[in-house]
């Protein structure tokens, strides 16, 4: 077996036209690489962003200069691959071009033997500026494209919006939740290549027919070569072994093997079983020898997007191994403006909280980058399914015939790298670009198509179907056969006229719902408007007080300073978040309590849709709110920030997301409605205990109750009017703590209160507070003499708590362990530091 591999690892940059290089890092970008040259300030500190909006109008030259290894020189084949280039580049090798790349989302494969030299190789890469390039493409077009989140104003364009014409990650260049950072640079790896013989390019693993009892597999192999020979090849995987013999000819071959697994074991999402992998590996064989080999994991599944009419319109959900599965999880959005900044620690550490916080379905959302194999990996083996977007969002793209061949190429290249991947369920085309043409919101958006004339309307729609109803379900189709392929997120469904767009009323297909947050409705909104699968919805809120200070001085701790704004870039946010304050919860004494307060705000509304949808199965089936990160440190829809702290929201999500739940309804004012929330596939058998006290522990009244969840179900168990239970007491003097109990444990907890959160009567608790490290495992146990809400616990050391954000009960002690953040991404035990604790009385503005 003839074949080796080396990576271009030393690097030099420059500014195109000047004399002096400097190191590089590759993968990398001009960004990061100047700032760790100390030529530019920390990126994402102050407003510092305003002022480096000249990189992206430079171009750029980085150079590599290397020897080809001995393993590689005396090989018959050699060639450069790059798996990213960002975005339009110019390569050349020992002076001579070899490449012009114009598409960050390719990879690049040249052969490059003849260009070699012994000796030094200097590989040379100019990026062209992005906006330079794209400016003529406007002016030929003649009027602009719809394009609602390219910041042109910030970026120096006025309201030319170049975004839609470059094959780049459009939340590069601005969104309503991160900067405008237009990078150029090798974003990916750059190595050499070299074989002789033969070698396998590629393996896929299509899963034909998948059950429990059998499943049918086809292998697909591709094949290079340079010559004509019969090859036997082996195809094994955990006990299976098959072997077939193929004449392989001069040049590229595809094989396809036809095999079965008996028995097989299964890929589950989380909550549902093990989420099994299995590697394939592939052997070409002349005789005895090797000549070539390949392995894939892939975990062995079926899985289809249910769709399929009812009394109540269609259905939307995903059906895994036969069961109709509840996605529970967000919407992810890049890690960081500098993708490559961004480790595989950090991309272990999501997918940790993800599962931890009992989620099983991220969407990879269309406005950022097709993610790097580890993500994907890692969502195998956490079990958790994604929703993968193509790389499309809240825009209109033309639709000339090299930008068409370019989307189509895009595809076909990162379907063939991400096909094997058992996590990924459903492909879908864009975001939200379907909705926007045709529908107007509320407060006066979208509705794109009313600005422009019959001739560009038809032009622009027929641009549309052109990608997102044709080149991409035949890409899929091509490279990926048995996927399943949504157009448009949302989407009714695909009927050619105005009842495809949805709205939040629709009852097909899948709904964004932001009534809530953009047009100030309020959070008893979540129980109205519930689609078959709600793919996005979201409220804001800040980084707790440590994670503000890493971008801002202390000075400008106000909600309408410079600095605050220019880390909002939503332009109402800040006073959004205050104004659903001013009308839920108590008033914060200060910033730093306002900061505390818009997390609990947050969230207190994410847990009122999550609820909602998980009280709606199966009418509802899945429910992503927006969004799970942060690119940068800034207020926004996340639910972790972008230094992994987590905030409230995701406590409460790991609460109201999971597998066995109780849910408490009191939306109507008058009654309280119970529900047993079940996504397990057997049915459990419980006690309802509920528990009326005073704020100040007193017990009012006690009744238990035999309920029942069947398996995959949402349970009406219990209604009580809520004036029956109270009786005389005072509203805001009361709450009511229900458990769900099996056999002396208790498998869920949920208090609710008969007054809306700033009415509530909050007494200054004492909190004692009960420390044990043992063996490095830091344990704290929380007692009140009175009601604690929303305690907080703040450890010196990164980590997060088994529990936080929680109400504090008298006679209820709550025990919770640190987790700290390990080097590796994972969350174990570990030294906590010291810890803080407080609840929501020690933030709130008395007299």
């Amino acid at each position: 077996m003839s074949e080796a591999k080396r990576q271009l690892n030393d690097w030099s940059f420059r500014e195109a036209g000047q004399n002096d290089w400097l190191p590089a890092q590759v993968p990398g970008c001009v960004h990061s690489d100047l700032y760790r040259n100390g030529k530019i300030a920390d990126p994402y500190y102050g407003t510092n962003e305003h002022d480096l909006q000249w990189i992206d109008k430079r171009d750029w030259e980085y150079e590599s200069v290397f020897t080809v290894p001995g393993e590689l020189s005396g090989l018959d084949n050699i060639g450069l691959v790059f798996d990213g280039l960002d975005t339009y580049a110019d390569v050349e090798l020992n002076g001579q071009r070899i490449l012009s790349a114009d598409n960050m989302f390719r990879t690049w494969k040249v052969p490059v033997k003849n260009h070699l030299a012994e000796g030094d190789n200097r590989l040379r890469i100019r990026f062209r500026s992005p906006i330079e390039e794209d400016l003529p493409k406007l002016e030929r077009l003649g009027y602009g494209l719809p394009a609602a989140n390219d910041q042109s104003e910030l970026g120096g364009l006025g309201d030319k919006r170049v975004s839609v014409f470059a094959r780049k990650a459009p939340y590069h260049y601005g969104w309503d939740w991160g900067p405008r950072f237009v990078t150029s640079g090798v974003w990916r790896a750059v190595r050499l290549e070299g074989w002789s013989g033969a070698r396998i390019t590629d393996l896929f693993i299509r899963q034909n027919e998948v059950s429990a009892e059998r499943a049918k597999l086809t292998a697909v192999l591709t094949i290079e070569s340079d010559r004509d020979f019969e090859a036997r090849l082996r195809l094994s995987a955990d006990g299976v072994r098959v072997e077939h013999t193929e004449q392989i000819r001069l040049g590229e071959n595809t094989l396809r093997v036809e095999f079965e697994i008996e028995s097989p074991k299964l890929w589950w999402s989380r909550g549902l079983g093990e989420a099994h992998l299995y590697t394939f590996k592939a052997e070409l064989l002349e005789g005895e020898d090797v000549s070539a080999e390949s392995e894939v994991r892939t975990g062995l599944r079926s899985v289809k997007l249910k769709r399929e009419p009812d009394g109540a319109g269609a259905s939307f959900y995903i059906e895994l191994n036969g069961v109709p599965v509840f996605a529970k999880g967000a919407n992810h959005i890049p890690n960081d403006n500098f993708n490559t900044d961004v480790t595989a620690e950090r991309y272990r550490y999501e997918i940790v909280s993800a599962a931890e916080a009992n989620m099983n379905m991220l969407r990879v959302w269309g406005g950022g980058i097709y993610e790097e194999d580890v993500f994907y990996e890692l969502c195998d083996e956490y079990g958790i399914m994604v929703w993968q977007d193509f790389m499309f969002a809240c825009s209109m793209y033309p639709g000339d015939e090299d930008f068409l061949e370019s989307v189509r190429r895009e595809a076909e290249d990162n379907l063939h790298r991400l096909r094997n991947h058992p996590s990924i369920v459903l492909w879908c085309g864009n975001n939200e670009i379907d909705s926007a043409w045709a529908h107007y919101l509320p407060d006066g958006g979208w509705g794109w198509k009313k600005d422009y004339n019959e001739e560009q309307k038809n032009r622009i729609w027929a641009d549309y179907e052109a990608i997102f109803h044709r080149l991409l379900p035949a890409a899929i189709a091509k490279c990926a056969p048995g996927a399943e392929y949504w157009p448009s997120s949302p989407l009714v469904s695909l009927s050619s006229d105005a009842n495809q767009h949805a709205h939040p009323g629709t009852s097909e297909g899948d709904i964004h719902y932001w009534g809530v947050w953009h047009n100030s409705e309020p959070f008893e909104n979540y129980n109205k408007y519930i689609g078959r699968f709600m793919s996005e919805y979201g409220f804001q809120s800040f980084p707790e007080h440590k994670s503000v200070l890493r971008y801002a001085p202390e000075e400008a701790l106000k909600l309408g300073s410079e600095i605050m704004l220019a880390h909002q870039k939503n332009g109402r946010g800040n006073f959004l978040i205050k104004e659903y304050m001013d009308k839920y919860l108590p008033e914060p004494k200060d910033f730093v309590s306002f900061l505390y307060m818009s997390q609990v705000l947050q969230a207190e509304a994410m847990k009122s849709a999550i609820e909602a949808h998980r009280r709606r199965k199966p009418y509802c089936m899945g429910t992503l709110y927006w969004q799970m990160n942060d690119s940068w440190p800034v207020a926004s829809w996340s639910g972790i920030d972008y230094f992994g702290r987590w905030k409230a929201l995701h406590y409460y999500a790991r609460r109201s997301f999971r597998d066995l739940s109780l849910s408490i309804d009191g939306t109507n004012g008058e009654d309280l409605n119970f529900h047993f929330l079940n996504d397990g596939l057997e049915p459990v058998s419980a006690s309802l205990r509920i528990r009326l006290l005073s704020v100040n522990g007193e017990k009012l009244h006690e009744q238990t109750l035999p309920v029942e969840a069947p398996a995959n179900s949402a349970s009406q168990v219990y209604t009580v009017k809520a004036a029956e239970l109270l009786g005389e007491q005072l509203p805001a003097r009361t709450l009511l703590l229900g458990t769900l109990e099996q056999g002396g444990r208790i498998l869920d907890s949920r208090t609710h209160y008969f007054v809306p959160g700033r009415e509530i009567e909050l007494p200054a608790p004492n909190i004692a507070v009960t420390r044990s490290d043992d063996a490095g495992h830091a344990t704290f146990t929380l007692q009140t003499d009175a009601l604690a809400k929303q305690v907080w616990l703040s450890a010196e050391a990164e980590g997060v708590f088994t529990d936080n954000f929680f109400d504090l009960i008298p006679g209820e002690p709550v025990t919770v362990e640190f987790q700290a953040r390990r080097p590796d991404g994972t969350l174990a035990s570990g030294p906590a530091g010291a810890v803080e604790v407080k609840s929501m009385a020690d933030f709130v503005k008395r007299g």
